[in-house]
């Protein structure tokens, strides 16, 4: 299945390699500790899920969820709607927000503020894509899967245009007449 003859940017091969590695860095990060991992719904469902298969059976890892918004299609509004928070209290707790990507930032931050406020012991993110040049407040994410050039709206893989696209099992630049 591709998108009228799109090419796809990253397949299902070179995503799962890199959620591996990605998965191999948090084991040692968090080898002796308890995190919780917290999955910015909707965008990054497909990443959470097989980024907690990769890690594994562990003891020290709990999972929750979170969603809010900032896009209406293809442009960020810049405020952050909170649409559901998490059930586990996150006070003096590692958490690692897991992200589909970081663009402006404005989600993250404010998501890496609101759990400081609520006195996580860390508080750390991982992206599956990253949009640095695109960056409007200081926000880096601690784990990258792989950098996106500014200009592409990509899709697949959890990632929508208004709602579309998510289940895609690749990533793809949405042709701009399509926006």
């Amino acid at each position: 299945m591709n998108i009228e003859g799109q090419q796809i940017l990253f397949s299902e091969e070179v995503i799962a390699a890199k959620i591996k590695e990605l998965a191999e860095q948090i084991k040692k990060d968090y080898a002796n500790e308890d995190v919780i991992l917290v999955c910015v719904l909707n965008g990054a469902f497909m990443f959470f899920t097989d980024l907690v298969k990769c890690i594994g059976p562990s003891e020290n890892v709990y999972v929750d969820f979170i969603m809010c918004s900032s896009y209406s299609g293809a442009e960020s509004e810049g405020s952050v709607k909170f649409l559901k928070d998490m059930k586990l209290n996150p006070k003096d707790k590692n958490l690692l927000l897991v992200e589909d990507i970081v663009d402006t930032g404005h989600t993250m931050s404010t998501l890496m503020s609101l759990f400081k406020v609520r006195h996580a012991k860390s508080v750390k993110l991982i992206s599956l894509f990253d949009k640095p040049e695109r960056r409007l407040v200081d926000i880096h994410p601690d784990y990258v899967g792989f950098k996106v050039d500014k200009n592409a709206f990509i899709v697949g893989y959890g990632l929508d245009y208004n709602e579309k696209y998510r289940n895609l099992p690749y990533v793809t630049c949405l042709n701009p007449d399509k926006l």
